[in-house]
């Protein structure tokens, strides 16, 4: 069980190891089920289509390296497949999310009750049903806060040397960011934590939010691993929400 007192720092390594740990809690697996689920049919076709269409879509990336970086194609090549599938799993990844939101925020309020032995206000599908619309709009802020930022990470893409060298790098630093943002927000959104503000408890912990979403973006290309990265996360930031978080934020104790 993870302390309600305060703790000492830990690494977002840590709080991703516990989420493997966590997700076989018992009374917590059967809460694993739904986001194990939307993610297994989603993430498994999505990666599924994709590697039939790697062959085509490198050729065509790698046309735009220009003729002075040549020489380095040998490194360009892993680097161009590891940015299309960052890419690709970023985005697959965010549609389940979206699908699997109500239920991801369900698996962290039970999750945070049987860690800290705190009564959450609502359970089960009445509660689900009753806080869908805030899901929603909570969803609906993420994607707004995103969208603009991986725009402009995607237009570096396409320019000649800096999308094939820069542009990865920067893609897998913002990815795990934003999946630190995306994970962390269920138990702070359960708490009815403002968006912005929650950015801002996050940004105070980056190195360690940095080092858990990084994990996560890892896990996420890894095939079958990726299959259940979703629950593993929750429960890794539901983890990191008791440690961290919880006792300044907390709406029901």
């Amino acid at each position: 069980m993870v302390s309600t007192s305060v703790t000492p720092p830990r690494s977002g390594v840590y709080y991703f190891s516990q989420g493997w740990k966590l997700i076989t809690l018992p009374g917590i697996r059967r809460f694993v089920i739904m986001p194990l689920l939307v993610n297994i049919v989603l993430i498994g076709c999505a990666f599924a289509w994709l590697f039939t269409q790697l062959d085509s879509w490198i050729p065509a990336l790698m046309n735009h390296v220009p003729d002075w970086l040549q020489w380095l194609s040998y490194l360009l090549w892993p680097i161009a497949v590891i940015s299309v599938v960052l890419v690709f799993g970023y985005f697959f990844s965010t549609i389940a999310n979206w699908i699997a939101a109500p239920f991801n925020g369900l698996l962290a309020e039970q999750l945070e009750a049987q860690l800290t032995g705190a009564t959450p206000p609502d359970t089960g599908i009445t509660g689900i049903v009753k806080d869908l619309p805030r899901i929603m709009k909570r969803e609906w802020q993420k994607l707004a806060w995103y969208l603009p930022r991986a725009a402009v990470l995607l237009l570096l893409y396409f320019i000649p040397g800096i999308g094939q060298t820069v542009a990865p790098v920067l893609w897998f630093l913002f990815s795990a960011w934003m999946l630190a943002i995306q994970y962390c927000d269920y138990p702070f959104d359960n708490h009815k934590v403002a968006f912005k503000t929650m950015r801002g408890a996050l940004r105070a912990r980056k190195v360690t939010n940095m080092q858990f979403g990084a994990l996560t973006s890892l896990f996420t290309l890894i095939p079958v691993l990726n299959l259940v990265i979703m629950p593993v996360a929750v429960c890794g930031a539901t983890a990191m929400w008791v440690d961290c978080y919880r006792s300044k934020h907390a709406l029901w104790k």
